[in-house]
């Protein structure tokens, strides 16, 4: 069972930046394609940016060229840059392997002020 957990949110002005970080048990990590995602209230889950074991990476076209995913295989970690930070992007972002384990973690709230 791969044990997820996610840090690094908080408040936030619009145009500002934050690092979230996602630490994960289990050997299985650098094995598999990962992702982050994000739910705002009253909204379904959403997919923003995944990156394979190799490191390739792919975005939702409302955060390319202003998210960057990127992991440490090594470490069991993966991270989401958001920089140019928009009040849209307000949510609890989890990460999660591609599909999804069956657990989440309890998430991270970012909330960006306009």
């Amino acid at each position: 069972q791969v044990q997820l957990v996610e840090s690094g949110g908080g408040l936030v002005q619009a145009g500002g930046s934050l690092r979230l970080s996602c630490a994960a048990s289990g050997s299985i990590f650098s094995t598999v394609a990962m992702g982050w995602y994000r739910q705002a209230p009253g909204k379904q889950r959403d997919l923003v940016a995944t990156v394979t074991s190799g490191g390739r990476t792919n975005y939702a076209d409302s955060v390319k060229g202003r998210f960057t995913i990127s992991r440490v295989n090594a470490n069991n970690t993966m991270y989401l840059q958001m920089n140019s930070l928009k009040p849209d992007d307000t949510a609890v972002y989890y990460c999660n392997g591609i599909p999804p384990f069956r657990y989440w973690g309890q998430g991270t709230q970012v909330t960006v002020s306009s």
